[in-house]
């Protein structure tokens, strides 16, 4: 045998599977499932919007709040309760009266929900709402 130990000569099967392109496969996805998996989560908060005839899709807003129909308060994808509102918006006190804050609330929430929540916002220095609607594709 002329040969370096370990190493198959031509004539051997090679028994053996190379897992290393498995493994590229495997961590490739694994990347492209956690850099979706926010996106995927923060389009799962299922809000039954009002329908109005005129609305505006095109506004964005870094202060993006949710009120589903049971009264719970997401802040972007974040469910968040009303004291931690209130702490959180007191370390954003500077820049907030910049700030357009977009309410989505679903149409069976109570008006008083709406309107605590706008409360909330204006003692924390916000001025500015705008109130998410269904509106049809122009």
């Amino acid at each position: 045998m002329a040969g370096s130990f370990g190493s198959p000569s031509d004539d051997e099967i090679i028994s053996g599977i190379n897992i290393t392109p498995l493994v590229d496969v495997v961590l490739v996805l694994l990347i492209i499932f956690l850099i979706t998996a926010p996106v995927l989560y923060q389009s799962s908060i299922q809000v039954q919007l009002p329908k109005a005839k005129s609305g505006d899709k095109s506004q964005k807003s870094p202060l993006n709040f949710t009120l589903s129909k049971e009264g719970t308060l997401h802040w972007d994808s974040q469910v968040i309760d009303w004291d931690t509102l209130t702490q959180r918006l007191k370390t954003h006190e500077g820049h907030l009266s910049e700030e357009t804050a977009m309410i989505s609330a679903d149409q069976a929430t109570p008006h008083g929900t709406v309107i605590r929540l706008m409360d909330v916002l204006r003692q924390a220095g916000l001025t500015r709402f705008a109130l998410n609607v269904d509106a049809p594709a122009n």
